[in-house]
């Protein structure tokens, strides 16, 4: 079922997608071992950072919350802890595949969504005193997630080899 067109959650997409442009456009040209390597002292890497967003963020708020598909809800409760790391074995042509593809699943539930429609599910398990009453609260904070973790993503990327995002102007048509 595709939603008529919605100019707030049209301005709320286009710019959460401005900030998945900016997560993939800072990682651009790292190599696989700076894409691994922790750089703060908290540990985590960039190719932890992307897992998390993948996992927590992209998979867990448009499937999980918005839709309700049981197996996305219950997989945060799980062991949250283990999405800031990277198995071993998987690649971060796979990590960024992923990434991708929970994109465009978390695409699909936006796209049939409208912006005063209620969660699907709540992980009251997660948070019991806490909700958000609509998809459009709901992309407002995947929206700030996102944007926040794209500045992390900026220091580090500097503090690897100098690189920053100039995306351009924001203003620009």
């Amino acid at each position: 079922m595709c939603r008529p067109v919605n100019a707030e959650l049209d301005a709320l997409k286009g710019a959460l997608d401005r900030q998945r442009e900016h997560i993939v456009g800072i990682l651009e040209g790292l190599s696989e071992e700076d894409l691994r390597r922790p750089v703060l002292p908290s540990g985590w890497s960039c190719l932890a950072l992307l897992r998390h967003l993948t996992l927590d963020v992209e998979r867990f708020w448009f499937p999980g919350v918005i839709a309700g598909e049981p197996d996305v809800a219950g997989q945060l409760t799980a062991g949250a802890e283990a999405h800031w790391y990277v198995p071993e074995g998987i690649s971060a042509e796979e990590v960024f595949a992923d990434y991708r593809a929970a994109i465009a699943r978390a695409d699909a539930v936006l796209a049939a969504a409208a912006p005063e429609q209620e969660p699907a599910a709540w992980p009251v398990e997660i948070w019991p005193t806490w909700r958000l009453p609509d998809v459009r609260h709901i992309l407002i904070h995947v929206l700030t997630e996102v944007a926040c973790h794209s500045g992390h993503l900026d220091a580090v990327r500097e503090l690897i080899d100098g690189t920053t995002w100039l995306g351009g102007n924001p203003y620009a048509g």
